[in-house]
């Protein structure tokens, strides 16, 4: 099966707006998709939710300073008491918003086989996977 490298970017507010479905092992080629389509926009762009790519389900991809990580299912199971206002910008909305975030979160998710992983986020990766579980849950900065 041939892959297309790059989905299009979802504009359309009111489906970003839906909460997305859980993801199950049956989504690998989203995540695939999403993982194309940050290559592909890596020079303006550090992390995407399946919703941005057309598809609601609960999968996001972080660019890190090693590698991107996908994450199905992702959760934040703690976070730091201090947060801070960021301002953010969005592949699927024009501009900067500001932001309230965190600024450390620990995070329980499954990988593309579904094994679970639990990991310890601070700085500017905390604030990628804030603003992408943001995503999977309808919200919009």
């Amino acid at each position: 099966m041939v892959r297309a490298l790059e989905r299009k970017i979802v504009k359309d507010i009111m489906f970003l707006r839906s909460k997305s479905a859980p993801a199950s092992a049956e989504d690998a080629g989203t995540a695939q998709d999403l993982a194309d389509t940050l290559k592909a926009n890596r020079e303006r762009c550090v992390g995407l939710a399946a919703n941005m790519i057309g598809v609601r389900r609960n999968i996001i991809i972080v660019q890190t300073q090693l590698a991107p990580i996908i994450m199905m299912n992702p959760r934040i199971t703690e976070h730091s008491e201090k947060s801070y206002e960021a301002e953010e910008g969005c592949l699927s909305l024009e501009g900067t918003r500001k932001a309230l975030r965190y600024e450390s979160i620990t995070v329980e998710y499954c990988d593309t086989r579904m094994k679970k992983h639990k990991g310890k986020f601070s700085g500017f990766t905390a604030q990628i996977i804030q603003h992408e579980i943001d995503h999977c849950n309808g919200i919009i900065i």
